[in-house]
């Protein structure tokens, strides 16, 4: 298998951080081909043994799939009643592996005391966010009892919403690609928005709890039945014959949503739960993979591991304050159709041929109404990784205003771009009144002394504050602020680069207050140095008799 650019560099940058660290994570957004990643690396350390760990069954069959595919070497499954070898002879090079199956069984008596550590030197973890929780933990201390261990994390989502830090796990980020990076590297389809407002949808009780909507809460307000007839009209107007996952906070919601588009439209729609039967929902999901069924309603079902390609629309019956769940959930939709991008060795190539095919975008509807204090995600919140939280509220807002349906990657650049010319045009503002301030005042002085613009004066060229510096951490100190003042600059309308040369000329020059003392007194003259202005004013303050 052929490695797209990104997936090349992101194994050539994994192995260079195990050169200084035992453990590293690569963040790689949904459909970007995280599995063929950790298989493709797989086959370049062979022939050092692997374990695979994963949380689900499909996602364990995914990665031997992938792995036998990629790395053109036999796994074998730890899980229920399959057991991988452990002797020497006959074994495979990888195992695959769930938690729960690792860490069954009484304390000390685990599964996973069954491998010596030291028989491997590859540690995967597939959907790597859920590494910091104490089961994660124990199957880690198993295998790092080996010290030659290296340890990869792969996620599209890094981020807990419990804030557990994915740092004590892994001591290097190796690759980081999101979902806007691949979007506009055309891997995957843009991302259209559409806000539907339900009028008794409100958020102002629901609690928080470990940092997402309380699932009680949230679970009691969306299963009141004129929001759910609310919400299941909309998306019927929405959705059309499109195929659509739906989202929602229980298992009562799901059913009863399922129902209501079947009143519909007999046979439109199906429904699972995490308590539906497995074959079940095997068949359940393919009908909807080959079309039988349209919609297919969940809860917390389909958040990981679900690849459909055909899936045009995410409706999002399930507000959530969590940015990975939110990217998780939108991740269903965005894989193009299958061979529409294939061959296509260019960007721009890749994005004009998913708009010229039968799926050029996915549509995700949110369900809007009273959030009170809640932010709650949207699209803008997963794609604007590289935008400020200005441009991101100000692209919601304009979604909102605007209605119907609009591509949410082309709202944030307008929006940042708009937020840019505000901020140049304040700051061109307010250097004008600066200047008449300055202005005036000179005006009124009894001495004669043209008015120079400290940027001419300092030979320094006008550079307005950015984000940049703020994103970077980049800011001046009080000290710093205070010489510019001195200047007559205001330091929060210039970037840090501008200020930093200005202060440095600042300390070469007369100071604005020793070139008015000066020129009053006839001691000014163009060229002064800060030394020669010293050494004027030290003789001008004997002269005067100044103490």
């Amino acid at each position: 298998m052929i490695l797209r650019d990104y997936q090349a560099q992101c194994i050539k940058s994994i192995n260079h951080n195990f050169v200084d660290f035992d453990s590293t994570l690569a963040v790689l957004a949904t459909g970007a081909g995280k599995t063929i990643i950790f298989a493709a690396l797989i086959r370049q350390n062979q022939p050092m043994r692997a374990m695979v760990l994963a949380h689900r069954q499909e996602l364990i069959s995914q990665a031997r799939m992938k792995i036998e595919d990629v790395a053109g070497v036999e796994c074998e499954v730890e899980m229920a009643d399959m057991s991988a070898m452990t002797s020497l002879y006959g074994r495979s090079p990888v195992v695959v592996s769930t938690v729960q199956t690792q860490i069954s069984g009484g304390k000390g008596t685990e599964r996973m005391r069954r491998f010596d550590p030291n028989d491997f030197g590859l540690l995967i973890i597939d959907e790597a966010h859920h590494a910091a929780s104490s089961s994660y933990r124990r199957i880690i201390d198993h295998y790092r009892q080996n010290p030659n261990l290296k340890v990869l994390g792969v996620t599209a989502t890094p981020d807990r919403t419990d804030e557990l830090a994915l740092g004590e796990i892994f001591e290097s980020v190796a690759f980081d690609y999101e979902i806007i990076d691949a979007i506009h590297g055309g891997y995957l389809v843009p991302i259209d928005q559409q806000f539907v407002t339900v009028s008794d949808l409100d958020f102002s009780r629901v609690r928080t709890t470990a940092g997402d909507l309380n699932g009680a809460d949230l679970a009691a307000l969306m299963e009141q039945e004129k929001n759910m007839q609310e919400v299941a009209a909309a998306s019927i107007q929405i959705i059309g014959d499109k195929r659509t996952i739906v989202f929602t906070a229980s298992v009562k919601q799901a059913e009863t949503l399922s129902n209501i588009f079947n009143r519909h439209r007999a046979g439109m729609s199906g429904w699972v739960c995490g308590k539906t039967n497995k074959e079940a929902r095997r068949t359940l999901l393919e009908e909807f993979k080959t079309g039988k069924i349209q919609v297919v309603v969940n809860c917390g079902v389909l958040t990981e591991g679900y690849d459909n390609p055909s899936v045009e629309i995410i409706v999002m019956a399930r507000p959530t304050k969590s940015r990975s769940l939110y990217s998780q959930m939108v991740g269903r939709g965005t894989r193009p159709l299958p061979g529409v991008i294939d061959g296509i060795e260019t960007a721009d190539g890749r994005k004009e041929a998913i708009r010229n095919s039968a799926k050029p975008s996915v549509l995700v509807c949110d369900f809007v109404g009273n959030s009170g204090r809640h932010k709650l995600m949207t699209s803008a919140d997963i794609l604007g990784g590289k935008s400020s939280e200005e441009a991101i509220a100000l692209a919601v807002e304009k979604a909102k205003e605007t209605g119907g349906r609009k591509q949410m990657s082309k709202l944030l650049d307008e929006a940042e771009i708009e937020i840019q010319n505000a901020r140049l045009q304040a700051a061109e503002k307010a250097r004008l009144e600066n200047e008449a301030r300055k202005a005036r005042l000179v005006a009124k002085a009894n001495y004669s002394m043209s008015k120079v613009d400290p940027f001419d004066r300092y030979q320094v060229r006008f550079q307005a504050a950015n984000d940049w510096d703020k994103q970077n951490g980049r800011s001046f100190s009080e000290k710093q602020r205070g010489i510019l003042r001195n200047c007559g600059v205001d330091p929060d309308a210039v970037s840090f680069s501008c200020g930093k040369q200005m202060i440095g000329a600042y300390f070469t020059q007369p100071t604005p207050k020793q070139i008015v003392c000066l020129s009053k007194n006839g001691r000014y003259h163009e060229g002064m140095t800060r030394e020669d202005a010293n050494k004027a004013m030290d003789t001008l303050a004997k002269e005067k008799g100044w103490s």
